[in-house]
């Protein structure tokens, strides 16, 4: 690749790195946020999917789950990973014109995003949307 445009020939967006080989998954998700924030993933339901919880008001800052490839508008049989994550609506339209991106799953999605975790989007780029959506779902401080 050139380094001007995206495997799907359209214009790289300003930040947008290569895919990475390695990608983060799960356990890395699992591993990362735990080091970050000391939280473990909760599993309030029987299929394994898991939501990334804050320790002092059990809000919840991501969930990570198994989604069928054609409720995301990918083609193929089968399932991909994701994790949903709160975000800045301000960018939500940027971020889903990019691979890797789709409209949340299961959520509001004018306020959350799916994020697929195969390596079409970067581990930094994925930290830096955990960190964010922290943020945006971190208990308000009282005056």
């Amino acid at each position: 690749m050139d380094g001007k445009e995206g495997d799907t020939g359209m214009p790289r967006l300003l930040g947008q790195e290569e895919a990475e080989d390695n990608p983060m998954g799960r356990q890395e998700v699992f591993a990362w946020v735990k080091q970050q924030y000391g939280t473990e993933p909760d599993y309030p339901w029987q299929d394994g999917n898991a939501v990334l919880r804050h320790k002092r008001n059990r809000k919840w800052y991501g969930l990570v789950m198994e989604v069928g490839r054609e409720k995301l508008g990918l083609t193929g049989y089968g399932t991909a990973e994701v994790i949903n994550l709160k975000c800045n609506p301000d960018l939500i339209g940027s971020l889903r014109e990019r691979p890797g991106f789709h409209p949340a799953y299961h959520m509001n999605k004018e306020q959350w995003i799916s994020v697929r975790l195969d390596g079409s989007v970067t581990e930094g780029e994925i930290k830096d949307l955990i960190d964010l959506s922290y943020g945006l779902t971190e208990p308000k401080k009282k005056r």
